[in-house]
């Protein structure tokens, strides 16, 4: 089942090669490679000719590859890089608007707050908005004026967004997402990040961005069998780096990007110079052990009590039941999700970094509407919530927060981190820098809160030029 199209040749390869290897030939490039029109901005390399593909949700599809799954040529090597473009069919968004024009509603919540989940009353107006007024060619469009590319690793294509500075002394970013994010989480850092002159910041702050798509997730591949955990993930993004000609770069991420990128700084594959994350595995294992009773250790300062309290809280509120049920069933989920739109944006809305939004109702908040719509709508449109969900059972429901799950005191690449102050976890210090010896940046901001590069890209562009300063 596919939903995209794109170009895949070997003329697609070598101009990428040349756009994205050695650092002279970038500015021949610079953003227009992946474009329908761009071949005249690397013609003295190649001529790229477009194939164009529509991939519908039919049922007599259900054999094919996953979404975003490219048709190489057939004397494309696996380590090839394809260019990419996206084409959602007119038949897809009719399917969709006629499903949720069909939605059978239960009941109303019982209760005055959204501890049931999604209130009906809100979600009932955002899906009618979605079925209505939203337009998802918006959103392609802008993905489709960033160059994007498809490579194969481990079997599995790897969509990614490529996007250079035009400084030549730009540091080579891979930046990662999580669920139930995507990689629209990062279109509105990729501005500030390439081009910091136009956004408040220094020539020299400049950084050439890649953003892949999680195996699984939006137009990557789906992997057939079991074994992409994070760490499997950060071998890829490793021998993705390498593929693109990167022999020094930084790596970010949040949620599941941060435990990524953490698993790649413990892996330190060649040429990673250190990472940022804002989602911090720090949780001591006293402190862990101590969630399970709901008692508090004894010693804790202040700030660390106050921290234990949210989560004590949080896990007596079940903020976290979603993530064990993806963990323990996520087939089982998959099939409302997959069959219903609005099972789907109430599956997605119950993660905890929406439990403030209020659903494109207040101008004052970050995310609108069609933020969020655009990202569900990306779900819906490759069939990947059941995919994406599977990286929850991957991991074996091992907690996403502790410091042991993921060997921190392991990584001795510089670890650099920002706490948001609208995030609901917010580890100490103490916590921090028990957890990574190697921490090199801690720093704590009033605003952003767990999808941080979204609803805040100016200060979280900001962190990321103070942070990786001192590895240019």
């Amino acid at each position: 089942m596919r939903t995209s199209t794109h170009i895949a040749s070997d003329a697609a390869t070598r101009a990428h090669r040349a756009c994205f290897g050695p650092r002279p030939f970038h500015l021949l490039c610079a953003t227009v490679l992946g474009l329908a029109n761009s071949t005249a901005a690397h013609a003295q390399e190649s001529t790229t000719r477009e194939r164009t593909h529509t991939f519908n949700r039919s049922s007599n599809m259900t054999a094919m590859a996953p979404p975003g799954v490219s048709e190489t040529t057939r004397h494309a090597s696996p380590d090839d890089i394809r260019a990419f473009r996206i084409r959602v069919s007119d038949e897809q968004l009719a399917d969709l608007r006629k499903r949720i024009l069909a939605t059978r509603w239960p009941d109303k919540e019982t209760v005055s707050d959204q501890s049931q989940g999604a209130p009906l009353d809100n979600l009932q107006a955002l899906v009618r908005y979605w079925g209505s007024g939203y337009d998802w060619r918006k959103v392609e469009a802008k993905l489709n004026a960033l160059p994007q590319f498809v490579t194969t690793i481990d079997g599995v294509d790897i969509h990614f967004i490529h996007v250079r500075s035009r400084n030549p002394n730009a540091l080579p970013l891979l930046v990662t997402h999580g669920w139930p994010g995507s990689v629209i989480e990062q279109l509105k850092i990729i501005g500030p990040l390439t081009d910091p002159t136009a956004h408040g910041g220094a020539g020299g702050d400049a950084f050439d961005v890649v953003i892949p798509s999680l195996p699984g997730y939006g137009f990557s591949g789906k992997p057939t069998g079991t074994g992409w955990d994070p760490d499997h993930v950060a071998r890829a993004w490793a021998e993705l780096m390498r593929r693109l000609g990167y022999t020094r770069y930084v790596a970010q991420g949040g949620d599941w990007g941060a435990a990524i990128s953490i698993a790649m700084a413990r892996q330190a594959p060649a040429g990673l110079l250190g990472i940022h994350v804002n989602l911090l595995p720090a949780v001591p294992p006293e402190v862990g052990a101590a969630l399970a009773t709901g008692s508090p250790p004894s010693g804790l300062s202040e700030q660390e009590r106050a921290t234990f309290d949210v989560l004590a809280a949080s896990a007596k509120g079940g903020y976290s039941a979603y993530s064990t049920m993806m963990a323990s069933r996520p087939q089982t989920i998959g099939y409302g999700v997959t069959d219903s739109p609005a099972g789907l944006a109430a599956w997605i809305l119950v993660h905890p970094g929406f439990a403030k939004w209020k659903y494109g109702t207040d101008p004052q908040q970050a995310l609108t509407r069609d933020d969020v719509l655009d990202d569900i709508t990306l779900y819906w449109l490759t069939n990947s919530a059941t995919s994406a969900g599977r990286l929850y059972w991957e991991n074996h429901g091992r907690s996403v927060l502790a410091s042991s799950t993921w060997k921190t005191s392991e990584v001795s690449l510089p670890v650099a981190t920002t706490v948001f102050g609208e995030d609901s976890y917010r580890p100490p210090e103490s916590w921090a820098r028990r957890a990574f010896p190697s921490m090199t940046y801690f720093h704590e901001v009033a605003k952003g809160g767990h999808f941080a590069a979204w609803e805040q890209p100016e200060l979280f562009a900001s962190e990321l030029r103070s942070a990786f300063k001192p590895l240019r």
